[in-house]
């Protein structure tokens, strides 16, 4: 498929099938995230695959908007070593995006559950919920967790309206992008 066919029909899903993850594929979900740009080339990233039901369940539980964890057959929580990069948010946030597209590519759906700087209820952070259930160090940040699996539902590709070219400016801002 294209890549450009790949960003049009690549849709957030939040149902997913009962049907597990082959390894192989989680594999080559790990090596997409990999193969992402980091300043520096530090990499400060860590990931950790959750297939465990009783462990999505609890995740789907981390804020508001997580739901969907409960149906997924895998999550993989994205985090990042602070310590190793001033740009770990980008860094990390850039590897998230390399599994959801290389999730597309392979006949899976997923989508994107931001932890980062969301709270789980008034006195926790989603951050520290996730942390305390899965054992993360207190210098690695969970920026979000990617729910991914067989999709239990289609959504329609995008259409042109997403292209807000009023948003574009030229050379300053302000200053129309005139499209041909």
């Amino acid at each position: 498929m294209e890549f450009f066919e790949v960003l049009r029909k690549r849709r957030s899903v939040r149902r997913f099938q009962e049907r597990p993850v082959p390894r192989k594929l989680v594999e080559k979900l790990l090596e997409a995230a990999f193969l992402s740009p980091s300043s520096f080339n530090r990499r400060p990233w860590h990931f950790i695959v959750v297939d465990d039901r009783e462990k999505l369940l609890a995740l789907s539980k981390a804020k508001l908007g997580a739901s969907g964890l409960a149906t997924a057959p895998l999550a993989i929580v994205v985090t990042a070593d602070e310590s190793r990069s001033d740009v770990w948010v980008e860094d990390s946030s850039i590897a998230a995006e390399h599994i959801q597209l290389a999730a597309f590519d392979l006949g899976l759906s997923s989508f994107w559950v931001q932890i980062r700087n969301r709270m789980h209820d008034d006195k926790k952070t989603a951050e520290e919920y996730v942390r305390e259930l899965l054992g993360i160090p207190e210098n690695y940040r969970v920026v979000c967790i990617i729910g991914v699996g067989y999709p239990a539902e289609k959504k329609p590709p995008h259409g042109d309206e997403v292209f807000e070219w009023d948003k574009v400016s030229y050379n300053r801002f302000g200053e129309a992008w005139k499209k041909p």
